[in-house]
């Protein structure tokens, strides 16, 4: 009987995590701004509460509803009133520009010099003389636009106009044709299969991996 109980609170645990996550919405962790990485922690803890309290599971579990509440309520919040978003999430700060580092923006982000320059070489910049600007984003992150001699070569800068890519889509996975994709585009079994001779190949089982697409460009990848 004891395990049991184990079992199902475990289960309310993992199926409340679960139905939060779902709700608050998925973001990379360095996406996530500092109230959605400590509630992220706090959900997580009361959670592995919640899995081990056979008593009384219902104290962590309202605690996990309430903080998924005001996190969701906070997203909301955010998106439909744009200027409480300088309030809860913070702003981004200017670290360095035009060659000069402001001190005081160091000493608002929190940051030393240490820490700026170990983010700089992780952007993959080790010559600070490579960068015109670099801003400290309130998810943590720094963003930097190096000066305009480092930055990529692009073809607006050789007067080039390359044709837009078209982005392609899944038409067969391990020999097998997808078929409702295949119909979102507009084409049929049919189709394929005339591509797909034409390419050299037998059928669609010799292929590990298809791709189409909107040009009807057709790429295979042969299962070996």
């Amino acid at each position: 009987m004891e395990i049991l109980k184990v079992i199902l609170v475990s289960f309310l645990s993992a199926v409340t995590l679960f139905v939060i996550a779902k709700v608050i919405g998925h973001k990379q962790m360095s996406q996530l701004d500092f109230f959605d990485y400590i509630t992220g922690i706090t959900i997580g803890s009361i959670a592995a509460e919640l899995a081990t309290e056979l008593e009384k599971p219902l104290k962590p579990f309202v605690a996990m509803v309430v903080y998924g509440a005001v996190t969701f309520l906070l997203a909301v919040t955010t998106s439909k009133f744009p200027k409480t978003r300088k309030f809860i999430n913070g702003t981004p700060t200017v670290i360095m520009n035009n060659g000069k580092i402001y001190r005081k923006n160091l000493k608002k982000a929190k940051l030393d010099l240490s820490e700026f320059m170990v983010m700089c070489r992780q952007e993959g910049y080790f010559n600070l003389a490579d960068i015109q600007t670099a801003v400290f984003e309130y998810n943590g992150r720094l963003t930097v636009l190096p000066v305009s001699t480092k930055r990529p070569l692009n073809p607006d800068d050789m007067n080039l106009t390359p044709e837009a890519e078209c982005i392609s889509t899944e038409v067969i996975m391990d020999g097998r044709i997808l078929g409702e994709n295949l119909k979102r585009m507009g084409l049929d079994d049919k189709w394929l299969k005339k591509q797909i001779k034409e390419q050299g190949y037998k059928s669609e089982k010799d292929i590990l991996l298809g791709f189409c697409n909107q040009n009807k460009q057709l790429t295979l990848y042969k299962s070996e």
